[in-house]
């Protein structure tokens, strides 16, 4: 019996094998006709049910919370709730902050308060965008909650160990200065 299994499970394995690159071959013959129209409309209607969604969650979480919150016309949602007459943060400034990173649902991801303060180079730093856009509207010494939704914050992969995929997070910073060099 071993020899059978010896010449038959080589040749079932050809078999296979060849039978595969067959049915590679006729695809390939196969012309695939796509309706680029049809599939780019139904590309927008998922794209607009998640824009949605999505706001309607950002929404009941600040009604839970009494936060009173402005929007962005790119979709950010701020609200700083402690002001100062300090310097406004611009674009190519390098700004030291605090802060702490939550989902919606109130999970914990990041913050100062574990790993130390945070700096970034507006306009240069490769973070969320959200956040750049939430700073520069802040001056030293502010305060502020952003809502940074999914394509604001860390898209469809989330950031691969803390922030899901998809997620809509929730800073709550505090500008500490402006760093000169």
């Amino acid at each position: 019996m071993n020899t059978i299994h010896k010449i038959i499970v080589p040749f079932f394995i050809v078999a296979v094998l060849f039978s595969c690159k067959d049915a590679e071959d006729n695809a390939t013959k196969q012309p695939i006709n796509y309706n680029n129209s049809k599939l780019e409309d139904t590309l927008v209607k998922a794209n607009k049910y998640l824009l949605e969604r999505d706001n309607e969650l950002i929404e009941s979480y600040i009604q839970r919370r009494n936060w009173d919150m402005q929007t962005t016309d790119a979709g950010l949602w701020y609200e700083i709730y402690k002001k100062t007459n300090n310097t406004k943060v611009k674009s190519g400034n390098i700004i030291k902050y605090n802060y702490k990173l939550e989902l919606l649902d109130g999970t914990l991801c990041y913050s100062s308060e574990k790993d130390g303060f945070a700096q970034i180079k507006i306009g240069q730093s490769g973070k969320e965008t959200g956040l750049e856009k939430g700073l520069v509207l802040m001056r030293v010494g502010e305060k502020a909650h952003l809502i940074l939704p999914p394509y604001m914050a860390h898209g469809l992969i989330g950031d691969m160990k803390k922030i899901p995929s998809r997620s809509t997070i929730v800073y709550d910073v505090e500008v500490l200065g402006i760093v000169d060099f």
